[in-house]
């Protein structure tokens, strides 16, 4: 059986790039960039050269990228670094790595204000500033959301934060390298990136520190990462999250045309089978991805007869699976509990075709068609 891949927000596989960049630096480059010795200085070049990478992709300078075990990391160190039992605002549709963090906080004492974002999955600015307090030290919004690809208007976010005297940090997880931007223009002081979100390794990211900000570290150790992460840094990885950032810097043009491979699956399933409609349609989205409501049909069963057939959707996010709660994303833009537990994510990357998208609709729609009779009878 051909198997397609189309949960690329879940992760992505290692590109042929990443893989001949990691191979030789864990063979050859086995020094500890804190070594002064001649090993040491051949891992600490190449560390820098890959923080030199990641900086080009976001439009930062090198030493303001800190290298990370991934997003979830970036993240904690932002949020915790920034305002551990202070107040922080954040939306309804943000990841768990913000949300649990921010629900930390809470245990801790800090107060946390969410603002909600409604049917078009995009949080408005003015929202952001009425929940802002005289004691906001952050404003914590994604920049794009995983479930459903709405991007969020940071600019403006950052304007209203900043006359507040707050910082703002975005979860960029989804964004980097799938729509043009730099962090400067956005306003950002923090930002997130993971490398396996874009055809790097697992356990490997990375978090923008605005020159001039200053957060806590979560570890304390060695004097790493200019004292901002302490632990041995992972070369290998930050070579892999290096050469990926490399990458898609180069090849920007090839996400946005993901866009195209994202619609025409869109159109097919509206057409061709009943009962459905797109999350968040009108809303600007990243070009990869789609969330669709399928009417009484509920996703579980859709994804295991799918993945019989070859093919590797999800219901929302891989973090949440095996939670008995519908997603809080499509619960927070408006859907019943019935219609959340109803739709599927599709998230297309940069080695799906045509033929493959034009094979998973046919089976999306046999395989809806047999579900839909099996309800009619049981």
């Amino acid at each position: 059986m051909r198997r397609s891949y189309f949960d690329h927000n879940a992760t992505t596989p290692v590109s042929s790039e990443v893989l001949d960049a990691i191979v030789p630096v864990m063979a050859e480059v086995y020094g500890n960039a804190s070594s002064i010795h001649h090993y040491g200085q051949a891992a600490k070049r190449r560390l820098d050269e890959s923080r030199r990478q990641v900086a080009a992709l976001l439009g930062a300078d090198p030493n303001e990228i800190v290298f990370t075990s991934g997003g979830t990391e970036a993240d904690n160190l932002a949020i915790f670094g920034a305002a551990r039992r202070q107040h922080i605002v954040t939306t309804t549709i943000e990841h768990p790595a913000v949300l649990n963090a921010c629900a930390q906080l809470e245990r801790e004492g800090a107060n946390v204000t969410y603002v909600d974002v409604g049917a078009s999955g995009v949080v408005d600015p003015d929202d952001i500033r009425r929940a802002l307090r005289p004691d906001t030290a952050l404003v914590s919004v994604m920049h794009a959301n995983n479930e459903v690809g709405t991007i969020q208007p940071l600019r403006e976010i950052a304007h209203v934060a900043h006359e507040a005297g707050a910082l703002l940090h975005s979860d960029g997880v989804q964004a980097a390298g799938k729509i043009p931007f730099d962090v400067a223009s956005l306003g950002v002081d923090l930002y997130s990136i993971s490398g396996h979100k874009f055809y790097a390794p697992k356990g490997v990211g990375a978090l923008y520190v605005r020159k001039g900000v200053e957060i806590a570290p979560l570890f304390f150790g060695g004097h790493h990462e200019r004292d901002r992460r302490a632990g041995t840094e992972n070369v290998p990885g930050a070579a892999g999250l290096g050469c990926a950032a490399e990458w898609m810097a180069a090849h920007r043009q090839d996400m946005a045309a993901l866009a195209g491979l994202r619609d025409r699956i869109e159109s097919a399933v509206l057409h061709r089978i009943p009962g459905t409609r797109v999350n968040c349609a009108a809303s600007p989205r990243v070009p990869n991805t789609t969330n669709i409501v399928f009417e009484g049909l509920h996703s579980e069963p859709l994804l295991i007869a799918l993945d019989l057939q070859g093919y590797a959707v999800s219901s929302g996010s891989a973090c949440s699976s095996g939670a008995s709660e519908p997603s809080h994303v499509l619960r927070a833009i408006g859907l019943s509990r019935e219609d959340a537990r109803s739709c599927l994510r599709i998230s297309v990357g940069r080695s799906n075709t045509i033929e493959q998208a034009d094979a998973l609709v046919d089976a999306i729609e046999i395989c809806a068609a047999k579900l839909r009779k099996i309800a009619v009878y049981a």
